[in-house]
């Protein structure tokens, strides 16, 4: 299989030269329902405000065929050695079932592997939820505690506030979550202080076993335990692992049980896996986690259509590297229309930014043209009274990405004026989507809006947990095939490296370098 730079492809050369479709000529009725593709899990992608007709995407086209995307996401699947850093299969399309061969690593089948460890769940789970399984003093768990960092933390987290208020009007049973991440005291004190220790249990996640800033907050949580003096608690019996096979973690007798993951899998790749697994089984039950990776299976299977238009992620992908490396767009607004995504986005940065954030390609050449864009967002209409004047009228022209939903999770609402809160909702989606890409003349200057900002739209009926594995699913996929045709390795993570390096030289008394030293003193 072969790897090519974007710049020494016939098709993207092409591209390069088509004009942009100027959004406020074009956009009618007609457009908008024909520039739309199924994403799974009853998800649509709708790009009728982007800036592209016919000829942009025969040369996607053109240029997917080109770059053999689909073949190299074939490789993905099937085993291949994709993670050209680290030298290691990337499978996290196998934590929520097959979509390529039987995959053999490690002396062992690896569907059959994650296969087992999401039996292991679902036994545990349930004996946790129907009581089997008690904490040290007796008493029912009531409350469960992720204590991670990065992909440990962020996906796990994001799916959890997206899944809350749709299980809750379902009438699932739910236990709280809360997180711990952030190595400042301060976070893991917040949590704890608010927590029945007796009905509380606790997931340390961490794949090596060694990562300093969970296993600290662990430490944290373990002296409160002992400062609480409650009769008869027992450490051991309220924290369970999920690592790896062979970190110390694995088999300590400081845990009440283990649950596996392997190298195979990257944080922020990992919410299908056991890292959000365990803690989204236990809050809701294993049957809503499994909807939820059924909704990510179906979303993985259609990216496999080798017709770009047909292909909501490919699509996506494509159309995101036309805004970047065409338009010179360097930034992206992730706009979710559901509080129920307020977290989303800040998953999104990490997927995004810490895979195609990178400067050379699989072979550590340098590249001569820009790769992943900055990803920010928060969810409507919040944004809206905060950062929506730059988009609208500031000098850079940033791209959008609306989610929007017909229902809402709770079902509950209240008609004021003639509608309900809901409909007032996506009455902001729609009017944002039409003010950006056409805009509004004015003799005032400042009250014209120029208009041509792009934007495409993700949606679906209502954000159940099928349809939230799809959207998670979509985005992975949208940022691997943007990987492939950035000629990246988007499964590994250098830049997160030095500054842990640096931090442990400060912690050892800076070793001589005047510079961490004089920082360091600051403090």
């Amino acid at each position: 299989m072969t790897y090519k730079n974007l710049d020494q492809c016939t098709a993207f050369a092409k591209l390069s030269q088509c004009d942009p479709v100027q959004i406020q000529q074009v956009l009618d009725a007609k457009r908008i329902k024909s520039f739309l593709v199924s994403a799974g899990g009853g998800l649509a992608y709708q790009y009728a405000a982007m800036p592209i007709g016919k000829d942009h995407l025969d040369l996607m086209q053109e240029l997917s065929d080109e770059l053999g995307l689909i073949e190299k996401y074939h490789a993905v699947v099937n085993g291949e050695v994709m993670n050209t850093g680290e030298k290691r299969l990337v499978l996290h399309h196998l934590t929520r079932g097959k979509v390529g061969k039987d995959v053999v690593a490690d002396g062992e089948d690896k569907f059959s592997f994650y296969q087992q460890q999401l039996e292991k769940i679902k036994r545990f789970s349930d004996d946790v939820r129907n009581g089997a399984i008690l904490g040290s003093t007796g008493k029912r768990f009531n409350t469960v505690v992720q204590i991670g960092i990065g992909g440990s933390d962020l996906g796990p987290r994001a799916l959890y506030l997206a899944l809350k208020g749709w299980c809750e009007e379902q009438q699932v049973e739910t236990l709280d979550a809360q997180f711990i991440s952030n190595v400042d005291p301060d976070d893991a004190q917040a949590v704890i202080s608010r927590l029945d220790l007796e009905r509380t249990l606790f997931i340390l996640v961490s794949k090596s076993g060694t990562t300093l800033e969970t296993l600290t907050n662990r430490d944290l949580v373990l002296e409160a335990i002992k400062a609480s003096n409650i009769s008869g608690i027992d450490a051991d019996k309220h924290m369970v692992a999920v690592t790896s096979k062979t970190s110390p973690l694995a088999s300590s007798s400081s845990m009440l049980d283990a649950f596996f993951i392997d190298d195979y899998i990257g944080g922020r790749y990992s919410s299908t896996s056991a890292v959000g697994g365990v803690i989204l089984s236990l809050a809701f039950g294993f049957e809503v986690f499994n909807d939820l990776l059924a909704g990510a299976h179906e979303a993985d299977l259609l990216a496999l259509n080798t017709k770009v238009t047909e292909n909501a992620a490919l699509l996506d992908a494509l159309i995101g590297v036309y805004l970047r490396n065409v338009l010179s767009c360097p930034t992206t607004a992730i706009l979710p229309y559901s509080q129920a995504l307020s977290r989303f986005p800040a998953h999104l940065q990490q997927l995004d930014m810490e895979s195609n954030g990178k400067q050379v390609n699989r072979d550590g050449q340098a590249l001569s043209y820009p790769t992943g864009p900055v990803i920010f967002g928060e969810p409507g209409t919040n944004g809206q009274h905060s950062f929506y004047q730059l988009l609208h009228q500031g000098t850079d022209i940033i791209p959008l990405q609306f989610i929007g939903f017909s229902e809402s999770q709770y079902l509950k609402d209240v008609v004021v004026e003639d509608s309900t809160s809901q409909t007032k909702l996506n009455a902001n989606l729609v009017a944002q989507i039409v003010a950006f890409a056409q805009g509004k003349d004015d003799s005032n200057p400042n009250k014209r809006f120029p208009g041509g900002r792009p934007s495409s739209l993700l949606f679906a009926k209502r954000l159940d947990a099928r349809t939230l594995g799809a959207l998670l699913s979509h985005y992975e996929n949208k940022v691997m095939f943007q990987g492939f045709v950035w000629n990246l390795n988007s499964f590994d993570q250098e830049g997160v490296q030095l500054g842990k390096v640096l931090a442990t030289k400060v912690l050892n008394g800076c070793e001589g370098d005047e510079v961490l030293k004089a920082y360091s003193q600051l403090f």
